[in-house]
């Protein structure tokens, strides 16, 4: 066993060589992606700058046109609401006005039709009742011709019925 131990530890020391190798090419190629990294970091970086303070500058330019443009919207929307009030309030007065024209236009139609139909009663009571009393007398008066004719039919010898003479 004794001749064991120096080839083991003979293996250990190859192994820890070995690992410090490998540890040192690890360091060694981190730093360069590091460097790389840097590089690439610094590239992008240069490129993003300008764009970025362009970008700023178009925000720093555009501010005051912003500002009023959102001043104008709030401007336009305070005009339209006006207007819109004023207009609801013009069409309910005029809607009350119609209304009070209407009633007014009924009051009158109603007025000329009660005038219409107390002309007509009248007309009725002064025109047609004396128009009654002569058609009544126009009818005593034919109803006594056509007995006067009846009555001398018979005197001349007709032999038609009194009652048919009667008979309007």
């Amino acid at each position: 066993m004794e001749t064991w131990m120096p080839i083991f530890v003979g293996v250990i020391a190859l192994a820890v060589v070995v690992q410090t190798i490998m540890l040192i090419v690890i360091g060694v190629v981190v730093m360069k992606l590091g460097v790389q990294m840097k590089q690439i970091a610094d590239d992008v970086h240069g490129r993003v700058n300008p764009i970025l303070s362009r970008i700023q500058s178009i925000v720093e330019e555009s501010q005051p046109r912003i500002t009023g443009v959102i001043a104008d919207a709030a401007e336009m929307s305070r005009i339209a609401k006006a207007q819109a009030q004023r207009i609801d309030q013009m069409v309910a007065d005029s809607l009350e006005r119609l209304r009070l024209q209407l009633l007014h236009v009924d009051e009158l139609v109603t007025g000329a039709l009660e005038a219409v139909q107390e002309t007509g009663n009248k007309v009725k009571q002064t025109v047609w009742a004396p128009v009654r009393s002569v058609n009544a007398v126009m009818r005593g008066i034919q109803t006594g011709f056509q007995f006067y004719r009846g009555n001398r039919r018979r005197a001349d010898g007709s032999n038609e019925s009194v009652d048919e003479n009667l008979f309007i």
